[in-house]
């Protein structure tokens, strides 16, 4: 699969006239619980040539857009964020950026390039907004497909994934790494807790990625109980972002 989404990101490039300077897996499979059957998120940033700058329309308005989209199909979801719209991301303290960066799985990149955002993303690290980010992601698997007879055994680990990343950021305040694993590692669980959740891990891997599961009251419980505490915490936390300017 790898030589496949290479290829297609060579086309892009050839295609769209761009130079694509990191492109990675983000979603369940850089996260670390993919199913047998789930499918690659190829998120990407590309810059265009210098006369493309060269205008007094702003990248991203009119006809000049600053994102690139393939259509999505069973296995494969592309998509790029041109290089202005990913640094202003970044210096409003986007996560999504922040996670890109944090991804194991790497298709292309120029390493200049990404070590030049490694030491920017130090610069703009937003706890509070990356608290809302997953704070956010936990409560919507929460309400909409946790509360039910029968559970996506996925928003389960969306969740726990989303929650174990704010109680980092807490503990440690420092950005959080993107694979499960790693952020459960550094979580206080008890061993009931820890069982419950290596058993989810265990089928997520080993079946269907739209698999359902009976609810589970103690990690329900442990959601609800953590959502609570995160969400109070935020309201307390008083975060202000770096102002410092954003250069290469």
């Amino acid at each position: 699969m790898m030589e496949i989404i290479q290829r297609k990101l060579c086309e892009i490039e050839q295609h769209y006239n761009v130079k694509i300077l990191l492109a990675i897996e983000s979603g369940s499979r850089a996260w670390g619980f993919d199913s047998k059957n789930s499918d690659y998120d190829v998120r990407f940033i590309y810059i265009h040539p210098v006369d493309w700058y060269l205008s007094i329309d702003y990248p991203g308005i009119g006809n000049k857009k600053d994102v690139i989209e393939l259509p999505i199909n069973e296995m494969l979801d592309i998509s790029g964020w041109e290089i202005t719209k990913a640094l202003r991301l970044l210096r409003k303290g986007n996560p999504s950026i922040f996670e890109w960066l944090g991804s194991k799985i790497i298709y292309m990149e120029d390493r200049h390039f990404k070590n030049q955002l490694l030491q920017l993303q130090k610069n703009y690290f937003n706890p509070k907004a990356m608290l809302h980010h997953y704070v956010n992601i936990a409560r919507k698997n929460d309400r909409k497909y946790l509360q039910g007879e029968s559970v996506k055994l996925k928003s389960y680990l969306y969740a726990l994934r989303s929650i174990f990343a704010c109680k980092w950021i807490q503990q440690l305040n420092e950005i959080p790494p993107i694979q499960f694993q790693s952020l459960m590692k550094n979580m206080e669980l008890g061993e009931e807790l820890i069982y419950e959740i290596v058993q989810l891990l265990e089928q997520k891997k080993s079946k269907d990625e739209l698999i359902v599961v009976r609810p589970i009251p103690l990690l329900n419980l442990y959601i609800e109980e953590e959502i609570k505490e995160i969400s109070s915490y935020i309201e307390a936390l008083n975060g202000k972002k770096n102002q410092t300017p954003l250069t290469f």
